[in-house]
């Protein structure tokens, strides 16, 4: 009898080590767009992700984390390179990301539920210039066991780290100079 209790302990063990599973992000198969918008349109462009990992419980969605090299911002929608050259040294200016100081960024899940929608509800913490401000957002999520995909837009308010640039938050009269506090991030990881 003792020898079948153990028995079915280890295997009960065994069974929850087997459920829960950390997968590496490819960085070479991820991708991370951007979108800011201001009173006159809007720039967007694309930002590398270093490294990360997604965990799992089963099929489902239980944490993990990803890095961003903020130090590779572009600017996707602007022609002029001599143009597209500045605003991009300004984004890695003080004014926003300060990527001299602040190499990297990084989206931390603290939570993750199935919602009804069969998409995940997240809950985590973003981390830009140092500063951290929890988020929430949905996610899709394409688990094939050894492979998963997870897509997610994610926005964040850009004032709350310290991105004061032509925010209103911040000031008043900019009239049509005003940059729109929001961020939105167009985020795609795949792991395996």
């Amino acid at each position: 009898m003792k020898k079948i209790m153990t028995l079915i302990l280890a295997l009960s063990t065994f069974s929850v080590f087997a459920a829960n599973q950390k997968l590496t992000v490819d960085t070479s198969a991820s991708t991370l767009d951007w979108k800011a918008t201001k009173v006159t349109g809007a720039h967007n462009g694309k930002v590398k992700i270093k490294s990360g990992n997604l965990n799992f419980n089963g099929t489902d969605l239980v944490g993990g984390e990803f890095i961003i090299d903020m130090t590779s911002i572009t600017c996707e929608d602007i022609s002029k390179k001599k143009a597209n050259k500045k605003f991009v040294n300004h984004l890695h200016s003080d004014d926003f990301f300060s990527t001299e100081k602040f190499k990297t960024a990084k989206l931390v899940i603290k939570s993750s539920r199935l919602g009804k929608g069969g998409h995940f509800d997240v809950e985590g913490d973003l981390t830009i210039k140092g500063i951290t401000k929890p988020v929430m957002f949905r996610a899709n999520v394409d688990n094939k066991g050894k492979m998963a995909t997870a897509t997610a837009d994610i926005k964040f308010d850009r004032s709350h780290y310290d991105i004061k640039y032509k925010s209103g938050s911040f000031f008043q009269d900019l009239g049509d100079k005003l940059i729109h506090d929001e961020v939105n991030l167009s985020v795609k990881l795949t792991a395996k």
